[in-house]
């Protein structure tokens, strides 16, 4: 069973690593168009979680962070498929404020964003 564990979590951490690297090197998107932008207060230790819209697989659109965000405040632990959504998860560490802007592009290369999404988040 510990072999599982320490299996499951190195998994995750190498998970984590490629995202790191893709998010590094990754197009700049250029200008937003108008969107929802919700805010939420929260604290350290917390989870704050983004609920996106997925696209058909066949519009070849993605949704992607489309700004840097304060690391000292959120850091990505996770991102998946719920539904019809693609649900990216934060992990709160610290205090401050940070936006987390998303933007749908075709692919991950593409700079032209067709849909924007922000989440404010305040860390008391």
């Amino acid at each position: 069973m510990t072999a599982r564990i320490r299996l499951f979590a190195l998994s995750i951490v190498a998970a984590l690593a490629v995202a790191a690297a893709a998010h590094a090197d990754s197009t700049p998107v250029g200008p937003l168009p108008p969107g929802p932008v919700s805010t939420i207060t929260t604290a350290p230790k917390q989870l704050v979680a983004v609920a996106l819209p997925r696209a058909s697989a066949k519009s070849g659109l993605v949704w992607r962070l489309a700004r840097r965000y304060n690391s000292r405040v959120v850091q990505q632990v996770s991102e998946g498929d719920v539904g019809a959504n693609v649900v990216v998860i934060f992990r709160v560490v610290g205090r401050g404020q940070t936006s987390l802007v998303f933007a749908q592009t075709r692919g991950d290369t593409g700079a032209k964003a067709f849909k924007a999404v922000t989440e404010n988040v305040r860390s008391r």
